[in-house]
């Protein structure tokens, strides 16, 4: 039964929605496959007590790095509180990658723990920040003005269905009275 409406077309993937997952299970195979391999030379129990101390030992990287993080929060606010500026120079600290180096250590399998332990590296970590500040200061400077907001909006627009609703956002000043309506002087102005 067809109603005239045209069919909502399919969309194209993009290429992450479709690498990202087999890229995930690509990791998770090779990840056995060391464990077995790993196994295999050196004995299962071996194997146990490299995983048990990859969780140990993320579970440390990750509290301490919490630890620093909420020292360093805590000393910005007294900072603030005193009416102090912040010391110059004590931007990220790089707790960040310190907690996902941790966080990579937990993970059962032995390249996430050779990722994590690289994580803990400074010089690995400051290297992967500068890299990361770069790259997101080339995303914004590329980006128009309000993109972001355009995007949620165009998110939002964008039915299931493949219909997209249209329309306009008009924003009225305060000061101004609403369109349509002359200013007759009988009215009284618009208060904030």
């Amino acid at each position: 039964m067809t109603t005239g409406t045209p069919t909502p077309t399919a969309r194209k993937r993009s290429s992450a929605r479709n690498l990202v997952p087999l890229g995930i299970a690509a990791w998770l195979v090779l990840e056995i496959w060391l464990l077995t391999l790993v196994a295999g030379a050196a004995g299962g129990l071996t194997v146990l007590a490299l995983l048990v101390a990859g969780g140990i030992g993320g579970a440390v990287v990750i509290k301490r790095a919490g630890r620093r993080a909420f020292r360093n929060l805590t000393e910005t606010l007294q900072q603030a509180q005193a009416g102090m500026s912040p010391a110059s120079g004590t931007g990220s600290t790089g707790n960040g990658f310190l907690m996902l180096g941790g966080l990579l250590l937990m993970l059962p399998g032995l390249i996430s723990d050779v990722a994590g332990l690289l994580l803990l590296l400074p010089p690995v970590r400051s290297a992967l920040g500068r890299h990361t500040e770069r790259s997101l200061e080339r995303r914004m400077r590329a980006a128009a003005p309000g993109s972001l907001g355009d995007a949620f909006q165009q998110v939002r627009i964008h039915r299931p269905d493949g219909k997209v609703v249209q329309g306009e956002v008009i924003r009225q000043d305060a000061t101004q009275p609403p369109r349509g309506y002359e200013d007759d002087g009988q009215r009284p102005p618009l208060t904030p």
